[in-house]
């Protein structure tokens, strides 16, 4: 049985709909994209020993930062259950299996990153995952989403209200002014070698 969230977004995904996204999104094709992005995304960063993911599905992008750094330690928040199944099936990975608006971390991490998941949140909530965000981090943010200087909704898969584009990391910089944009860049559907969808990343660093 499915727990009842909070909002229409998180048992959106914590539903048959994130059941069947877990089931589509898997193989080497996405993982070797997730490698040229994140060696992009670590480029400018040092001393990176602890990772976390919110929202990480069945660990695609975990995997690719496995590769380029074995070494650390490695955490996962997840919603859909059966997304978590895949994630514990990873003896590498520490899984925490609920909702990121239910989530506080016990210890902080060197990189925080979230990945196409800001754009699926109901965005009355997203004061509190900024919060989240930057609480649960050590040293860097990795933000990785479709950008739009201004918010709009945008149908998703023949739904309204589940996919929302804004300026995620002007309203993280407004809200914390000791974080620092690293670096950002974009990835297009269509490139010929490691496509993603139409993502922009962002690297922030806390200055203390």
């Amino acid at each position: 049985m499915k727990n009842e969230y909070t909002t229409q977004q998180e048992n959106f995904w914590a539903g048959e709909f994130g059941d069947s996204y877990t089931d589509r999104n898997a193989g080497l094709n996405i993982i070797a994209s997730n490698l040229a992005l994140f060696s992009k995304v670590l480029a400018r960063t040092a001393s990176i020993s602890s990772i976390i993911e919110f929202g990480a599905n069945r660990g695609l992008n975990l995997h690719a930062l496995k590769q380029l750094k074995p070494s650390a330690q490695f955490q996962a928040v997840e919603i859909n259950e059966k997304a978590v199944g895949e994630l514990k099936k990873l003896d590498w990975l520490e899984v925490h299996h609920k909702s990121l608006l239910e989530f506080k971390a016990a210890k902080l991490s060197d990189l925080v990153l979230i990945k196409g998941v800001l754009i699926h949140l109901n965005p009355e909530v997203l004061p509190r995952v900024y919060e989240l965000l930057y609480q649960s981090s050590s040293k860097y943010i990795c933000l990785v989403e479709y950008y739009n200087p201004t918010p709009i909704a945008v149908p998703y898969q023949g739904h309204e209200d589940r996919l929302f584009k804004r300026d995620f990391v002007g309203e993280m910089m407004k809200k914390f002014n000791d974080l620092k944009l690293v670096d950002y860049g974009f990835v297009y559907h269509a490139d010929c070698n490691f496509p993603q969808d139409d993502v922009t990343w962002f690297v922030l660093e806390k200055c203390k």
